[in-house]
């Protein structure tokens, strides 16, 4: 069994090349990493170079062609029987491959793992905000251990709040380089991707019993909430309508009503309307916008003179 680590890079050189090392510290030697770099750090090439590891693959695109594309360029690129799209900042857990092979092993030709994750902060300091609370204590299912889902169960569970940690899953690439993410989504893509290969027929291992990955949640900073403008919402509010209609056409009720009502998507919203109201209202999506205006200021009425 083969397992490729495909790390599409834009960003931070450091915290790449910690992502690097974790993967390269695995117990499991039997891998491959393929780095395709979607920026212009003038030392990168160099320094993938003096690692001298036959294992390691290393790729600059010739401009850049932002996330999606090079979501898609990661998946081509794949060749192993099971693939990790990994963060270019996350880090593994030196028994990552070890206990994912062996998840594997024990439920041979599944579709998706999602092994156990925590989550850090920017530093590297182990902590838990509100968006992970709200994901394990409210969406994720109760796992204790290990368990298989998938069908309208899986599907319902994730459309109703998207609790999976994209970078940790492994995928079975025969499928995952047949479906492939697709070109209309730029920030749900993930998801997308999930509800594409449930509805082909995958399953997917949930295991909790042991934390191989950590995933990297930065801090949100003023430039970031300007840049995080309410058009993540509205394709937001565009795929949960669309997948809706398939969620019904398939007969799957349950999903369908989690895709409609998606309450962790407007939860999120809510979340960041204090940001977005203090920094600019009109990068607030069109349903909450009257939330963040002040009250229209009445004037006082006209004296009447003699």
């Amino acid at each position: 069994m083969t397992f490729d680590f495909m790390l599409p890079y834009y960003g931070d050189v450091q915290l790449m090349q910690d992502a690097v090392r974790s993967i390269l510290a695995q117990t499991d030697p039997d891998f491959r990493l393929v780095v395709i770099d979607d920026g212009k750090e003038p030392d990168v090439p160099g320094w993938f170079e003096q690692l001298g590891d036959d294992r390691v693959h290393y790729t600059r695109n010739e401009q850049n062609v932002g996330i999606t594309k090079n979501f898609q360029k990661c998946v081509r690129l794949s060749e192993a029987d099971y693939v990790v799209i990994m963060g270019c900042d996350d880090l593994l857990h030196p028994r990552y491959l070890e206990t994912v092979r062996g998840i594997i092993g024990a439920h041979r030709g599944v579709g998706m793992v999602q092994p156990g994750v925590e989550v850090i902060d920017g530093d590297g300091r182990v902590t838990q905000g509100l968006a992970d609370n709200t994901k394990q204590r409210l969406y994720s299912p109760q796992v204790k251990g290990r368990r298989l889902m998938g069908g309208e169960e899986l599907a319902a569970s994730v459309l109703r709040g998207n609790w999976l940690y994209f970078p940790s899953i492994a995928w079975r690439g025969e499928v995952l380089r047949k479906v492939n993410f697709r070109d209309d989504y730029s920030v749900i893509q993930d998801l997308a991707l999930v509800i594409d290969l449930l509805e082909g027929g995958e399953e997917m291992v949930i295991d909790n019993s042991t934390t191989v990955f950590q995933y990297r949640r930065h801090a949100v900073s003023e430039s970031s909430l300007q840049a995080f403008s309410g058009t993540r919402f509205v394709e937001a509010e565009r795929y949960f309508s669309a997948v809706a209609e398939r969620m019904d056409a398939r007969g799957w009720p349950k999903a369908a009503r989690a895709a409609r009502f998606h309450s962790a998507s407007r939860l999120h919203a809510l979340t960041m309307l204090p940001a977005h109201c203090a920094a600019d209202t009109r990068t607030v999506p069109a349903p909450w916008r009257s939330t963040c205006s002040p009250p229209a200021r009445t004037e006082p009425a006209p004296q009447e003179t003699d």
